[in-house]
């Protein structure tokens, strides 16, 4: 049988997160008529996820429109479905460039109890991010002089400090070099790592933020995916039905349709295309049975060097704030971490250290008092096995020890759990040792791979993973669904110029 042409297609897209939802999206817009979706769980959203806890929204999942300015495509989506507050819709609010740092006012405790000067913190805090944005530049020159971000700050960090700060008390210094092991602990859970040792200094760079102050989505980022879907047919999309396994075909046979997607209930879906859009978490841990014929060498290598790390949230509610009112973000600084450490050595019973601190949802009149704390690692693995009475107790020590306050109780205490949802296995990618651009191209290219006989574009990659600068987010992910569904759209239109889908619109 000869394949059928055009937008008669039969694209099967693996996963409801937001780039499969994009994908579907576009292509049903375009006017191709055999589009379907198959998700593993019984929701759409994948790492857009929104809960409750008592009557206060909050996001389990991702959190911000990072960069909500023109030209990110979150944001553009979000204001036409009238889903943000008008603080964020202003031009002034999308000019503010903020290079991926909210500039939230800080309150700093030290575990001895005491609430610290912000002012005294600030000469470190410019060191660090004097060295993190240092650590940017070697994308472009190449010869990068260590392997990972954490090994160049511990290198430049200390003689730094003892050049700039020599005239300071030695507490002073010492209470400056923990300031920064609290920076790597934010800096692990900004890039979903276990450490920044593991993140590569060479491809640091290859992350490009976008202008605008990040705002939150006030009815909660699910909204974002429920209007998406809702201009999807309905039935497009099939919930609890996961895929064990892609076969695609790497000959010239050329059947009726060359990809077989086989669903671990036994239903086998006959498709022309298939765009995956798993996490890279799922990938690295499944590609081997994900896959026939197996993944090309080096996708599968690129697939392994490329980074995947948990981030997970702990939201606890108070009675009466013990921060300032003004205040954003809390950050809690141990005064035993001068030597610049990002994670603990005994994560059993030191796993709470590896928190940096809190953001604060705000307004408070709509939350109450509702902190969020963030924490990255296998700290934060960790954390997921235990019962919610021992994260709660030990929530409760963490802010008695830093406020002094024997008293303070939180009254309720919800959090993820990344690492062990079987379809994510974590939160989100970074660039591991030895990564470059490479490798996201990599990620990105569709099987079968160019100047093979089969037929092309069997299996399509997206999702945050796949691209090559906005990795790790979700306009990252909805941008990877809009190419992938681009590429067919050009295959069809350039291919096929007198059986092209725009002579049947």
């Amino acid at each position: 049988m000869a394949l059928r042409h055009g937008l008669d297609s039969q694209i099967v897209i693996i996963g409801c997160g937001i780039s499969g939802i994009a994908a579907a999206r576009k292509l049903v817009k375009y006017g191709f008529r055999n589009v379907r979706i198959v998700e593993a769980t019984a929701r759409s959203g994948g790492r857009i996820k929104t809960g409750k806890m008592g009557n206060n929204i909050i996001e389990i999942g991702a959190n911000w429109i990072h960069g909500p300015s023109e030209e990110n495509p979150v944001f553009c989506l979000a204001r036409q479905y009238g889903l943000l507050e008008p603080e964020a819709l202003t031009p002034e609010n999308q000019a503010i460039d903020i290079g991926g740092h909210p500039p939230w006012t800080p309150n700093w405790f030290g575990s001895s109890g005491q609430k610290m000067n912000a002012e005294d913190m600030l000469p470190a805090l410019e060191m660090f991010a004097e060295l993190l944005e240092e650590s940017t530049d070697f994308q472009n020159q190449g010869g990068e002089p260590v392997a990972s971000v954490g090994d160049f700050i511990r290198a430049e960090a200390p003689k730094r400090a003892a050049e700039q700060w020599k005239n300071e008390e030695a507490s002073i210094r010492a209470q400056r070099l923990c300031l920064m092991s609290n920076m790597l602990k934010v800096e692990c859970c900004v890039n979903g790592t276990h450490t920044m040792d593991r993140v590569g200094l060479g491809a640091f760079g290859l992350y490009k933020t976008l202008p605008g102050l990040d705002c939150t989505f006030p009815g909660g980022y699910e909204g974002l995916v429920k209007n998406v879907m809702s201009e999807l047919p309905p039935g497009l999309v099939t919930y609890r039905q996961p895929v064990g396994c892609v076969h695609w075909s790497s000959s010239s046979e050329r059947g009726e349709h060359p990809v077989t997607v086989e669903c671990e209930n036994g239903e086998k879906i006959a498709a022309d295309h298939v765009i995956l859009t798993v996490p890279l978490g799922y990938l690295k841990k499944h590609h081997s049975t994900l896959f026939c014929p197996p993944l090309p060498l080096h996708k599968l290598h690129s697939i392994q060097r490329m980074g995947f790390g948990t981030n997970n949230k702990i939201f606890v509610e108070f009675d009466s704030p013990w921060w300032d009112v003004d205040c954003g973000v809390i950050y809690l600084l141990w005064e035993d971490e001068e030597n610049l450490v990002d994670q603990v050595t005994d994560v059993q019973r030191f796993w709470m250290k590896k928190l940096f601190g809190f953001t604060v949802l705000t307004p408070a009149e709509r939350y109450g008092h509702v902190l969020c704390g963030w924490i990255a690692g296998h700290e934060a693995e960790y954390m997921e096995t235990l019962s919610d009475q021992e994260v709660t107790h030990s929530i409760t020590q963490l802010v008695r020890r830093f406020t002094g306050n024997p008293t303070i109780t939180p009254r309720r205490v919800l959090r993820s759990q990344w690492f062990h949802d079987p379809w994510t296995c974590g939160s989100y990618t970074y660039p591991g040792i030895g990564c470059s651009a490479q490798d996201l191209d990599n990620l990105m290219e569709p099987l079968p791979t160019k100047g093979a006989q089969s037929q092309p574009l069997q299996v399509l990659f997206a999702g945050e993973a796949t691209h090559p600068c906005y990795y790790s987010t979700v306009h990252g992910a909805l941008l990877s669904g809009w190419r992938e569904a681009d590429r067919l759209i050009s295959h069809y239109s350039s291919a096929n110029p007198f059986q092209s889908p725009r002579s049947k619109l």
